[in-house]
Order: C-alpha cells, then structure tokens, then sequence
C-alpha cells in the first residue's frame, strides 16, 4: 500500500499561491502517487497552533512558508540550515523520519539558479530596487556572484538601516541611495526589483536603451510595466515565475528525497496556471 505523504503551503494571504500547482506537477511527473500538497491560510498568531497539531501526525514531509512566517517559524524548529540563518528566514520546512523539524531557505539558491538558467553567472555591479525580506534574499545570492558594489534604493531610514544590517553580516559592499533617485539604477548590469506591484511602474521611462538584465520577483500580473519596458529596449527579463519555480525544484527535493525535480513540467504547470502564455510569463520572449 502507497504510504501517505503530505505537504503544503501556509501564509496570510496565501489564497493566490502557485505553490500547490508546482508542487501536485511535480509529484504526478513523478509518479508519487501517495503525495498531496495544499494551502492553509495562517498567520503569525496561529502558527505555534499550527505546528502542534502536525506533531503526532508522520504523513507530513515538509512545508513551504510565504510572508509572513518566514521569520516566525524559527523559534519553532529544532535546527535551521546555514543557507536560512544568514538571512534569519525560513521558507522551507523539512520533517525528518525522527520528528525532527529542520528549517530551509531555497529562495536564495533558487534566485541564483534563475539567474544562472539566464546566462548570469557573474556581475560586476548590481541594484535592488526595495529594502523587504525579498531584498534580503537578493543580498545573499549576489554574496555569491556580484565582485563589485551593490547600490540599495530604499524609501526610508528604516529600510535603510536593515539593509545595511544585512551587507555587514553577509559581507556585501551594499550602498544606500534614495528611492527618488531609483532611475540611476537602471543602469546597473544587473537589477533585482523586489518592490509590490506598482511600486516600479513611475520607472518605466527612465530604462535606457540597451538595459543589462532585470529580474523582477513579480509574477502576476506580467509583464509588469517596467518589465515591459525594459523588453522593449531589448534588455534581458528574469520573471518571478522563474524564481518560484526554481525554489519550488528544490523544495521538492527536499521534501520528497528525489532529485532532479521535474523543472520543465514545473514551469509548464505555472504558466498555464497564470494565463498559458510563455511569453507572458516571462519564460519566452523576455528571455526569461
């Protein structure tokens, strides 16, 4: 008999998630038969409670967080990777056969990986547009991959002193510039927008001809404007699908011990989910 196993998505709001569409794509590709995978609205407040009633429950194998629990999940874990305590966030949590609650970050190694599928292996400078937990995850993948300074354009002090918190701890040469001067940083090889929708649209006009690379964590709608735009001056776009899914890859493969993760069939169950245009999703025409 096929043992049951269980996996899911939590967070608040999370009814948009994509993340059972990749994952229950995976699992069929496959052949894991036994394997399920839903979303649970849960917030802050509710996670302990959450967490206690998987705790006599071994069907479950693991579990993706979103905003915003990647941080209050930790208190709650008996061990988290080195990969997650550089950024102090969580958005994978693995179940051991022991019980043991291991916490993961596949944000990081999925953005490089997105970067890497693009042909960005390496960038003498680069831009992040925003200062939120995203951005934290961008100032570790370009630890990895970036040989020069990073400029952060942020709306406030506050923002400010976190990313600066985060370019000593993990060794980045991060410089604070002001949002009003974002249009600078379209100049940049590479730039890394981790701002909500709309945040970038009044940057639309300032790209310039010939862009470098833009990576925008957005995923829907798409393309975003700036997105658009920067396709239109024929520079190259990395979507937030691509992210999505290169994190999901991993998060499969962690939860369910199979390697490699179907990332073909991933990626094709995300764009049909969001439109079934590839070009709109950014896996075709942008090139992304």
């Amino acid at each position: 008999m096929t043992r049951r196993r269980r996996a899911a998505v939590l967070g608040s709001p999370i009814a948009h998630s994509l993340s059972p569409v990749l994952h229950r794509a995976a699992y069929d590709a496959l052949g894991l038969g036994g394997w399920s995978y839903d979303r649970f609205e849960v917030g802050e407040v509710g996670l302990p409670e959450f967490f206690e009633r998987l705790r006599d429950d071994p069907s479950w194998a693991g579990l993706s967080l979103t905003m915003p629990l990647k941080r209050a999940v930790i208190p709650l874990l008996d061990e988290i990777t080195d990969t997650a305590a550089s950024v102090e966030a969580v958005n994978t949590v693995v179940f051991g056969d022991d019980g043991r609650r291991t916490g993961d970050n596949t944000d990081i190694p999925g953005m490089i990986a997105a970067l890497r599928e693009r042909g960005v292996e390496k960038v003498e400078s680069a831009a992040i547009l925003g200062a939120g937990a995203t951005a934290s995850s961008a100032v570790a993948a370009l630890a990895l991959i970036c040989t020069g300074p990073v400029t952060a354009y942020v709306r406030s002090e506050t923002r400010a002193a976190e990313m600066r918190g985060w370019a000593e701890r993990l060794a980045v040469d991060v410089r604070i510039a002001d949002w009003a001067e974002a249009g600078r940083a379209l100049r940049a090889p590479l730039v890394i927008a981790t701002t909500p929708a709309g945040a970038t649209d009044e940057l639309t006009a300032a790209v310039p001809a010939g862009a470098g690379t833009l990576f925008d964590v957005l995923y829907e709608p798409w393309p975003t404007p700036l997105a658009a735009a920067w396709a239109e001056r024929e520079g190259a776009v990395i979507s937030g699908l691509d992210l999505l899914v290169h994190q999901a890859v991993l998060q499969v493969e962690l939860m369910t011990g199979r390697s490699p993760a179907p990332l073909a069939v991933m990626r094709a169950a995300g764009i049909a989910a969001i439109g079934g245009n590839a070009d709109a999703a950014g896996s075709s025409s942008f090139p992304s």
